[in-house]
């Protein structure tokens, strides 16, 4: 296996973890080692709030990992603050331990149901599975799996064509329990509600960074409209799919 291992651990405490990682892997740090635990914790709470730790050698391979405070990770897993975990969490991955946080639990699936409703928003009436998941992968690209190009799109193609029991396992629940999709098996279509009341419903469950942008798009700058009220209007905009896109 020449490809890299890419772990990602969600830790209650940085700090602490961080001191106790740099005793006993000093190695796996660059320069920043120097500055210490409170350091590297004050770094990783920059940007997508991770902290990464890279071309590490284990067992015979070379891996990465990166460290995210709990905290962090079920923000972006319920506001998409960043998409940038929550993104990859909407791909199959395999978690490899779990300790009982609800909080968690539920923030996890809270972002799988986003994914689909955002995806909803920017697919036809009718699409294939396949579809569904390709435009599920392409969120954390571009936003929409039509609009990825170039080495992207093939990148999205070979996340999903191989995966495609692992995401059906990964989202299953979700449609089965979701009122606004039909799965008629036999033609392996899905359908969804492309009525105005029926993507009104889908825009105010998205996550909250995205309404925003949504609404800083459509609403003039500077005027304090309602969320509620603007998200009507896109619901009501036949290029609702493309201002989701652009948000």
């Amino acid at each position: 296996q020449d490809n890299m291992l890419d772990f990602v651990f969600a830790v209650d405490d940085s700090v602490t973890w961080h001191m106790m990682n740099l005793q006993k892997n000093r190695s796996h740090y660059s320069f920043l080692k120097v500055f210490g635990p409170k350091q590297i914790s004050s770094i990783q709470s920059y940007g997508a709030g991770i902290y990464y730790n890279t071309l590490v050698p284990c067992n015979g391979r070379i891996i990465k990992y990166g460290v995210i405070s709990t905290d962090t990770l079920i923000d972006d897993l319920l506001h998409w603050k960043t998409l940038y975990v929550a993104g990859r969490l909407q791909k199959p991955v395999k978690i490899l331990t779990q300790n009982e946080n609800n909080k968690l639990q539920a923030a996890l699936v809270s972002n799988l149901k986003s994914a689909v409703t955002a995806a909803f928003l920017m697919l036809p009436e009718s699409f294939s599975e396949e579809d569904l998941y390709m435009q599920i992968a392409g969120l954390s690209y571009s936003g929409d799996f039509r609009m990825v190009i170039g080495e992207d799109r093939w990148k999205v193609q070979n996340i999903v064509k191989p995966n495609v029991p692992h995401f059906q396992k990964l989202y299953s629940n979700i449609l089965r329990d979701s009122p606004q999709v039909v799965y008629k098996h036999h033609l392996g279509r899905l359908e969804i509600d492309k009525s105005p009341e029926g993507q009104f419903t889908q825009l105010m469950t998205l996550p909250r960074t995205l309404q925003q942008k949504i609404t800083s798009l459509v609403g003039p700058p500077g005027k304090n409209r309602d969320v509620e009220e603007i998200l009507l209007q896109v619901a009501h905009d036949p290029d609702c799919g493309l201002v989701v896109h652009q948000g």
